[in-house]
């Protein structure tokens, strides 16, 4: 997954209109004069580098005359002390950009940091972990675009994306295999079929009905091992998630007993903001 900039700027532009509407009072007070400084960015803790083009972008938008220029990637582990990035022009437009081209830097660094622990924990094993819908509203791409650079991998992007039943539309249509019937029926010929299931009963009702994969929705470690074993005796192709309650203690535990994906909405609805901070330093030029 690879960002640009009109794929962002809109989130960028709105978060400046919330922070510099009607302006920057202290800035404009304090610095009636186009002054031009220079600025570093330094890294206050150890993390896994997501952002960069946002922080730039947002300048960008700002004051185009800005120079910005990273000294690492997206991506790369970043060790605390590093000197991320480096500032020169109109010290005014650096102040009233500051916080903004921080928080997207902080958080999704953040989300890419968590991400790169989870896929840490169960290296050397044939699973993949992804992230959810539970993201911040109007920062999905974002924040789905920092787990891949942490290691992990998107679910859906929103509802159109894919066909998964879960237990309200199960509630709805009357059971696990009406609601598969239906889906099967009603939907375009090419989108596989997923269901969640937390039962052994379920589960089995879903094979039968044809499902492309399944979800085992917040199953203990014995339920899943049990409900691998059955459904790869039943259905050797079936796709195999887990979800719910997964963290860093038992992610290893839930991805040993064989299912193909584990989905974790703690990558971004819990992710923690990385230290990073601004600094101007009073040289000129």
């Amino acid at each position: 997954m690879i960002l640009n900039k009109f794929l962002i700027e809109k989130a960028i532009k709105e978060a400046l209109i919330e922070d510099l509407s009607p302006g920057d009072l202290t800035t404009d007070a304090t610095i009636p004069e186009p002054w031009e400084r220079n600025a570093y960015i330094l890294a206050k803790e150890d993390f896994i580098l997501a952002g960069s083009l946002c922080f730039k972008t947002t300048f960008e938008l700002l004051d185009p005359s800005l120079s910005i220029k990273f000294n690492a990637f997206d991506g790369d582990w970043i060790k605390k002390g590093t000197r991320l990035a480096d500032l020169k022009g109109n010290v005014a437009s650096i102040l009233k950009g500051e916080r903004v081209a921080l928080n997207f830097l902080q958080r999704l660094s953040g989300i890419a940091t968590l991400t790169r622990q989870f896929v840490d924990k169960v290296a050397g094993l044939n699973v993949r972990i992804c992230d959810t819908r539970k993201t911040t509203p109007g920062l999905r791409i974002l924040e789905k675009y920092a787990v891949r650079v942490g290691g992990g991998f998107n679910h859906r992007f929103s509802l159109s994306d894919g066909i998964l039943i879960k237990d309200n539309h199960i509630a709805a249509c009357g059971g696990v295999r009406s609601a598969v019937e239906r889906a099967r029926l009603h939907s375009p010929h090419s989108y596989k079929i997923e269901v969640e299931v937390s039962t052994k009963e379920d589960l089995l009702e879903a094979i039968e009905a044809g499902a492309d994969a399944v979800l085992l929705d917040n199953m203990t470690i014995d339920e899943l091992k049990s409900a691998v074993e059955l459904a790869r005796q039943k259905a050797p192709d079936l796709l195999l998630e887990a979800s719910g309650g997964v963290n860093l203690e038992n992610v290893r535990a839930i991805a040993e007993t064989g299912v193909d994906i584990i989905s974790v909405g703690a990558l971004t609805h819990s992710a923690r903001s990385v230290d990073i901070s601004l600094k101007v330093t009073t040289n000129i030029g």
